[in-house]
């Protein structure tokens, strides 16, 4: 059995764990994000940032699955 996983412990673990290559994203792009399962949301949270650092307009995030939290209802995590 796999131990609980807080979002702080997760989020502390992908901070700064990506990079893009500058001039690689065409100004204004729309970029689709994807992801087999999304626990806190973090990996993406934190690829879109980047990506809309290095220059793409819009960032589209998908999942295969989404866990739930002990209370059931579906994790989130959103980004402006």
């Amino acid at each position: 059995p796999s131990l609980p996983i807080t979002a702080m412990r997760v989020f502390g673990g992908v901070i700064g764990a990506f990079d893009c290559a500058e001039n690689k994203i065409t100004e204004n792009a729309a970029v689709l994000l994807c992801d087999d399962i999304s626990t806190t949301g973090a990996t993406l949270n934190e690829c879109a940032k980047l990506l809309l650092l290095r220059g793409a307009d819009k960032v589209y995030c998908v999942s295969a699955a989404i866990t739930k939290k002990e209370d059931g209802k579906c994790s989130e995590q959103t980004s402006e």
